[in-house]
């Protein structure tokens, strides 16, 4: 179970022992039960919130249950991959890769960060609580996490060169989709939004950096559930 708690320690802020085991190869396999767990315990906070307040405090409350459970990890990642891919450069994929290792977070990354913030707020504000949803795309956006590192170069350094390049975590796929069938139509747009969106941040970070890093991995799963859950707001 080293693996297991290791995935924990490394997506999220809940403390696993006084030593956290380091991610190894098998260590991604277990990001969509990581996922799937975070996203029942927004989904739930939701869910309760939803109960007490009106839908936007409900809403308010689940975004920010999700980036304390996260340690806001993802969402750091999101602000220094727009700040690396999105402005014009001069000096290529160096000098966008040194631009998102600083601690600094540019304009772009900012209003990137308002954009998803408010997305995700709305979002969940237009629609009934729904925690089986949640649950399937915060284990959707796990698997999109762990494939990319599994098929696409890893420029990152760092703690992403121990995961290694199995696709494992490909099983995830099936409780996903199950999850998100739940809320018919609507979650099985959501799912296939949430698919396109992670794949576009992975293929434009391929473009401008020749690869990934952990920062385009945390963009890439963030935007997913962001794209997911705008899509489960439309009428269908």
């Amino acid at each position: 179970m080293s693996d297991l708690r290791a995935a924990v320690g490394f997506l999220t802020s809940v403390p696993v022992g006084p030593e956290t085991p380091g991610p190894g190869p098998g260590t991604a396999a277990w990001f969509p039960v990581v996922g799937a767990l975070v996203g029942l315990a927004v989904g739930g906070i939701w869910w309760g919130a939803s109960e007490a307040f009106p839908p936007l405090v409900a809403a308010v409350i689940a975004v920010v249950a999700d980036a304390i459970l996260t340690g806001g990890l993802h969402l750091d990642g999101l602000a220094d991959t727009a700040d690396g891919v999105l402005p014009h450069v001069e000096g290529g994929s160096e000098r966008r890769t040194a631009i998102m290792a600083t601690p600094e977070v540019g304009a772009f990354g900012v209003v990137t960060l308002v954009v998803v913030l408010v997305g995700r707020v709305a979002a969940l504000a237009s629609m009934e609580p729904d925690v089986l949803l949640v649950a399937g795309l915060w284990c959707a956006s796990r698997v999109a996490m762990a494939l990319a590192l599994a098929v696409v170069p890893y420029v990152g350094g760092g703690l992403g060169t121990a995961f290694g390049r199995g696709r494992a975590a490909a099983w995830g796929l099936v409780p996903a989709a199950l999850l998100c069938a739940t809320a018919g139509v609507a979650g099985v747009a959501a799912l296939g939004g949430l698919a396109l969106a992670s794949i576009g941040v992975v293929l434009l970070a391929r473009h401008r950096l020749g690869g990934v890093t952990g920062d385009v991995l945390g963009a890439a799963g963030v935007v997913g559930e962001t794209i997911g859950l705008v899509l489960a707001t439309a009428s269908w």
